[in-house]
């Protein structure tokens, strides 16, 4: 087990890598045709779905990457992929793509992915928990670390839950302009993704 200090330290890198009030614009752009309520329950998902992704890559991350041959690289390189077709979407998107029926699942669906994975339990998110891991040894070891995740998780949902103080402050003109903004610093995020794994999985290209 290590120093009270040192998960304390593993618990900011793990927020700076996660970054969770960087993507509250984001948030916003994903989540501003929903009702209130829809948007609550994705905050919910997103934050467990967080939750559960940095909880399986603790305990199995390594094991599932060497089991399936899949290395960092390709997972970034594929998680690049998706926020590209999920930016292009945002850039096009004529408002009110999402349903806002409590019964509609397409909520939920977007809470997942982008927002849980890649967004914010990504690559560097999962690589940060796997190294993290392998830096102490025991119950206690991983009992702190599973609630370092843990208060991550509840951080993304108080995130979720001051993303409408933002979006009433901006109007719905500046949240249309915003929203392709958001949809351009989305697809530059996916490129450095994408180029960030080829050059791992091609070291030629460097």
């Amino acid at each position: 087990m290590l120093s009270f200090n040192e998960y304390a330290k593993l618990f900011i890198s793990l927020f700076a890598v996660l970054d969770p009030v960087g993507i509250i614009p984001i948030i916003i752009a994903f989540t501003m045709d929903l009702s209130p309520q829809k948007r609550v329950w994705v905050g919910r998902i997103a934050s467990v779905s967080v939750c559960g992704i940095l909880l399986t890559s603790l305990l199995l991350g390594k094991l599932l990457l060497e089991f399936f041959g899949i290395s960092l690289y390709s997972f970034r390189t594929a998680g690049g992929l998706i926020l590209l077709m999920m930016s292009v979407k945002m850039l096009v998107s004529t408002g009110h793509n999402v349903s806002t029926d409590p019964d509609d699942d397409s909520g939920s669906s977007i809470a997942v992915v982008p927002l849980s994975t890649p967004l914010l339990a990504g690559p560097g998110a999962i690589s940060t928990v796997i190294l993290d891991a392998q830096k102490g040894h025991g119950v206690l070891h991983y009992t702190m670390m599973v609630l370092v995740i843990v208060l991550l998780s509840i951080s993304i949902w108080l995130t979720f839950l001051a993303a409408p103080w933002v979006q009433r402050r901006m109007g719905k003109t500046g949240i249309n302009v915003f929203s392709r903004l958001m949809g351009m610093i989305l697809a530059a995020i996916a490129v450095e993704f994408i180029a960030g794994g080829m050059r791992g999985l091609f070291p030629g290209l460097n």
